[in-house]
């Protein structure tokens, strides 16, 4: 956790463009957007991945949802459509091993989800 980027930007070690807090979730724009809105949301509690979830967490990533719905509405991208992407582990795309929301949204993305 010492060395995980998300959790020196939750500590405000690192800037960032934030768009959302509360005591539980950060949401801010990712610095290598690939889309027009690129936000990614985030849990302060550190979570390697989907897999390390628990039973503990289920009201915590509802909300996180919660959060995504609101910050879709305040980007003006709710009513055309967005992209919510979980990468999970080094095959899945994973790069930060911190759970992570990708909002993607202002533009038609298309259907194609793989390379």
């Amino acid at each position: 956790m010492d060395n995980c980027i998300f959790c020196k930007i939750i500590k405000k070690e690192i800037p960032s463009n934030i768009v959302y807090e509360d005591n539980q979730i950060l949401a801010f724009r990712d610095i290598n957007p690939v889309a027009p809105v690129h936000i990614l949301v985030i849990p302060k509690k550190h979570i390697e991945s989907v897999i390390e979830l628990s039973k503990d967490d289920e009201i915590l990533i509802g909300k996180i949802y919660t959060v995504i719905n609101k910050i879709a509405k305040q980007e003006n991208i709710n009513e055309k459509g967005f992209r919510v992407i979980v990468n999970c582990g080094e095959d899945g795309g994973q790069e930060v091993k911190h759970l992570h929301f990708h909002l993607l949204g202002g533009k038609k993305l298309g259907v194609k989800i793989c390379e």
